[in-house]
């Protein structure tokens, strides 16, 4: 299996959000397959970070493709984002939901003795149950001894549909998930 390196973030934030369906993401000792994103554009985007905060148009700017950005959401959940850079437009591709493979001792330390699906059925469900939280921002994961992301080969079946838990430019199909996952943050 082909683990993920920076180039594979050097492309927009649609192309990145579909193709990271299916890959399992290694955290500390866990992993998951990602079963749920979404993307966000640096511009022409009334959603993403970058249409009203300028620091987000920075971090970008000082950021490699592959930088984690990750947020606390309405002061109660952290979110886990990854910046994606390509000539046509950057922006982040946020993770929504995992399917546990690995891990789920700890995941249940941290989120209780939920059913398998709910450890990571949401974007603050994932960063809870992985334990990721703001001193992640700004650092680069990828191919480092515990975190990663790499290829499965494993068949998904893709579902596209509007981004939620947005009130901007909430109409986009711009989220995407794997058909018929039970981990899904809400069905398609």
């Amino acid at each position: 299996m082909e683990e993920l390196d920076a180039d594979f973030f050097r492309r927009d934030p649609l192309t990145c959000s579909r193709d990271l369906i299916g890959c399992v993401f290694r955290w500390h000792g866990c992993e998951g397959r990602i079963v749920e994103t979404e993307a966000y554009a640096e511009h022409g985007d009334e959603a993403c970070h970058t249409w009203n905060r300028p620091s987000a148009r920075e971090f970008i700017a000082r950021h490699d493709a592959g930088t984690a950005y990750v947020y606390l959401n309405y002061g109660v959940h952290w979110l886990f984002n990854v910046v994606v850079k390509s000539a046509e437009n950057s922006g982040f591709v946020l993770f929504r939901a995992l399917e546990p493979i690995s891990g789920l001792e700890r995941m249940r330390e941290r989120r209780g003795d939920l059913p398998l699906h709910s450890l990571c059925s949401g974007p603050g469900k994932l960063t809870q149950a992985l334990d990721i939280d703001g001193s992640m921002h700004g650092n680069c994961f990828l191919g480092a001894e515990n975190t990663g992301i790499r290829r499965d080969s494993a068949e998904i079946s893709l579902s596209i549909g509007p981004r939620i838990g947005i009130s901007r430019a909430a109409d986009r199909p711009w989220r995407f998930g794997a058909a018929g996952s039970a981990s899904l943050s809400r069905r398609f």
